[in-house]
C-alpha cells in the first residue's frame, strides 16, 4: 500500500522543534526522524541550541504577568503568507521565549507582535553580516576605514549615520581587539560594521543596521559551512556577530557584546 502522508520538510522540522504542531502533525515527524537519522541528529542539534540560549540568559530571569500575551497570533497573517515567514515568526518568537517565559527580558517584548517587516530584517541579516564579514575581513591594508586609534572618533561618526548612541564593545577579555570599522549599507539604509581580531590574526565582526519598525527583541543563530552568525533585534537596532569560530565561543562573545550594549 502505498504511503499518503505528506512529506516532511525542514520548515515542519524546525516547527516540530518550537513546538507548532498540533499532536498529528507532531506524531508524523516523530515517526519520519525514526527512519531519518540525520534530520534526527539535525533536530536534536537545533534543540540543544535553543537550550544552550535559555541557559546563556536564565541569569537574568524575572516572571511577568503579561508573558502570556507575546503568544498571540500575529493578526496581520493570511493564510496566503508564505510558511517560511510564519515558520520564522513562531521560531524567533520562541527562541527568545525560551528565555522571556520567564521573565528575560519581558519588559521589552509588550509592545506586540512580530511585524513582517521585521521577521524580513532579522531574516536578511545574517547573510549581510556574513557577506561584510567575508569582504573585509580578508583585506589585508584597508579592512576599516577608520582604525581603533581613533576609537571616539569612530563610535561618534557611526552613531550618528545610525542615529543611536554608539560603543565599540571591548572584548579584550574574549581575547579580541579592536580593529576599527566602517560605514557599510544595512538593509538600503545606512549600517555600521566593527572589527576585532586576536593575538593570531583572526577576525570577527560585528554589524549593526537601523530597523526603526522593530520593537522586540529577538535571537537568532546561523551556519554557513565554516562561518557562525549568532544575531539579534534590540528595539530599533539589528546586530550580528559573525566569525569562524564554534558556536559556543561566538556565543559568549556576543553575550559580553550585549551586555555591553545594554549598559
Amino acid at each position: 500500500m502505498t504511503d499518503e502522508r505528506p512529506p516532511v520538510t525542514e520548515d515542519d522540522l524546525h516547527a516540530y522543534v518550537d513546538g507548532f504542531l498540533d499532536e498529528d502533525h507532531r506524531r508524523a515527524v516523530e515517526a519520519f526522524l525514526t527512519d531519518h537519522p540525520q534530520e534526527a541528529a539535525d533536530v536534536a542539534a537545533w534543540q540543544a541550541q535553543a537550550a544552550n540560549l535559555k541557559a546563556a540568559f536564565s541569569s537574568y530571569a524575572r516572571s511577568n504577568e503579561f508573558d502570556e500575551t507575546m503568544v498571540r497570533p500575529v493578526p496581520s497573517l493570511t493564510q496566503n503568507t508564505p510558511w517560511r515567514k510564519v515558520a520564522l515568526l513562531a521560531a524567533s518568537l520562541v527562541l527568545f521565549l525560551s528565555g522571556a517565559a520567564a521573565g528575560i527580558y519581558a519588559d521589552r517584548f509588550l509592545g506586540g507582535t512580530l511585524s513582517v517587516e521585521t521577521a524580513s530584517a532579522l531574516e536578511s541579516l545574517p547573510a549581510q553580516s556574513k557577506s561584510a564579514f567575508l569582504i573585509y575581513t580578508s583585506e589585508k591594508r584597508h579592512p576599516v576605514e577608520v582604525g581603533a586609534d581613533q576609537q571616539e572618533h569612530l563610535v561618534t561618526w557611526l552613531g550618528k549615520r545610525l542615529d543611536y548612541k554608539l560603543v565599540a564593545p571591548d572584548l579584550r577579555p574574549k581575547g579580541y581587539s579592536l580593529v576599527g570599522g566602517r560605514l557599510v549599507p544595512v538593509n538600503g539604509k545606512a549600517g555600521a560594521m566593527l572589527m576585532y581580531e586576536n593575538a593570531a590574526g583572526k577576525r570577527l565582526t560585528m554589524l549593526l543596521g537601523k530597523n526603526p519598525e522593530n520593537a522586540e527583541t529577538s535571537f537568532r543563530f546561523e551556519s554557513s559551512g565554516t562561518v557562525e552568525t549568532f544575531y539579534w533585534i534590540d528595539g530599533s537596532i539589528g546586530y550580528a556577530v559573525t566569525a569562524e569560530l564554534s558556536r559556543a565561543e561566538l556565543q559568549a562573545i556576543a553575550e559580553e557584546c550585549y551586555r555591553q550594549f545594554e549598559s
